[in-house]
């Protein structure tokens, strides 16, 4: 972080009543090119079809002309590109030049507002990760005094955001004209789809750098203050919520608080424009009362999945209660479906170079899902992938040769096994 964006987060560290008039002033060309450098360059282009190479070949003068156009107040939106995917949403992506922009706001908006976040929010926040929530979460079910569990899910999130709630909640800490009006010309932007540009009333920008900032102010005034300083003291028993981005469960120690929770969070949810989906929200059992009160009727507590991990109630070596997180079967389902795709578009590859990129697909599952208890599920993926890379390889010829007894003695062949990687998660 910039010396002057350390001095912003300190002053709002420090009076949280503050509202910050002038802040436009740090979109220089210098913001703008150390901007560029922390940014991730393999974005797809967006509706003029330049890559971020082309952009990097002129970025002095289009640095230069971007801070031009924002000083005079004349810098345009232009609307994200969509892609249709087949059976599956579209994709969406800002322009090169705009994506630099948005990204140097929200590092404004995110140093202003990262005072203000609670704890139980971990999603798109600095020096905190999903492992960090799973972690927290681990020790509310094992520590705490909770019984039910409390899984949520927003339907549709990042496009029902009402978005006269949220420039009220960003105006809350921002009262830099400009960059309000920079923030409205993105919210209006819309999406080209066929040559057709498409605006919507709700949503943030799509896509874009700025969408997860301005989604996590979003919850954060309807979520996380409303449930830490409102509604958790109407409850009897102990409460608990945790977030990371739209995903979040609440863990309570009576039933009826849960119950209650539901209701008072869909009424809560219907005044800022959000919907649950019923059919992946649910209240259930889970903990170790919960696991006690199971086992006196001969039943196991309920599973249920968070940031790709199945939760299950278990016990450690001395016999104790322990939270079980195993990779989901959604997640291994997604990461297989991934690695066959890839395999059937790229079969024509030299072997060496097919290992070589399966190695780093598979390094990159371990290390998200390299916790405790999940080595032997993800063995079985490693098995999986050698099968799927068996048959592509087997495809090549009508007779082949490939057989196991063949393969497993080729250094070729060899795929990485998973080692533990999060041992404090």
């Amino acid at each position: 972080m910039s010396t002057q964006l350390e001095q912003i987060a300190a002053k709002a560290k420090a009076d949280r009543t503050l509202r910050f008039t002038s802040l436009a002033h740090l979109l220089t060309p210098a913001f703008l090119m150390e901007t560029w450098r922390q940014m991730n360059r393999r974005g797809a282009s967006g509706v003029d079809g330049e890559t971020t190479t082309e952009f990097e070949r002129e970025l002095e003068t289009r640095v230069q002309d971007i801070c031009v156009r924002l000083k005079a107040g004349t810098y345009r939106a232009p609307p994200v590109r969509g892609v249709e995917i087949p059976k599956g949403p579209g994709k969406v992506g800002p322009t090169v030049e705009d994506r630099l922009v948005q990204r140097a706001v929200a590092r404004i908006v995110d140093a202003v507002f990262e005072a203000d976040f609670l704890d139980c929010s971990y999603g798109f926040r600095p020096k905190r990760s999903a492992h960090h929530a799973l972690r927290t979460l681990r020790a509310t079910l094992v520590t705490k005094k909770v019984r039910h569990l409390y899984e949520a899910d927003i339907r549709g999130y990042f496009t029902h955001i009402n978005q006269q709630w949220l420039r009220r909640m960003v105006a809350h800490r921002i009262a830099d004209g400009a960059i309000l009006r920079l923030i409205g010309k993105w919210l209006r932007a819309g999406v080209m789809q066929d040559g057709v540009v498409v605006r919507t009333e709700a949503g943030t920008p799509q896509g874009g750098p700025l969408s997860p900032v301005l989604a996590n102010v979003y919850l954060h005034f309807v979520l996380d203050l409303w449930f830490e300083k409102k509604v958790r003291r109407w409850f009897r028993g102990e409460a608990y919520l945790t977030r990371f981005a739209d995903d979040f469960v609440a863990s309570f120690q009576y039933k009826r608080d849960a119950e209650n929770f539901d209701r008072y969070l869909r009424k809560r949810f219907a005044r800022f424009n959000l919907e649950l989906a019923d059919d992946k929200t649910r209240l259930l059992l889970f903990g170790r009362f919960a696991a006690e009160r199971k086992a006196a009727y001969g039943e196991r507590p309920d599973t249920f999945d968070f940031l790709g991990f199945t939760h299950v109630c278990g016990t450690d070596r001395r016999g104790t209660f322990a939270v079980i997180r195993l990779p989901s079967r959604k997640s291994r389902r997604k990461f297989l479906a991934r690695t066959k795709e890839w395999l059937s578009r790229h079969r024509h590859w030299k072997r060496r170079d097919q290992q070589r990129h399966l190695t780093t697909m598979l390094r990159g599952f371990y290390q998200y899902f390299g916790l405790h208890h999940c080595k032997p599920k993800l063995d079985d993926i490693r098995c999986e992938v050698q099968l799927q890379w068996i048959r592509v390889l087997r495809r090549r010829s009508q007779r082949h040769r490939l057989y196991w007894c063949y393969l497993l003695s080729r250094s070729w062949f060899e795929l990485p096994y998973a080692e533990t990687r999060h041992a404090t998660v």
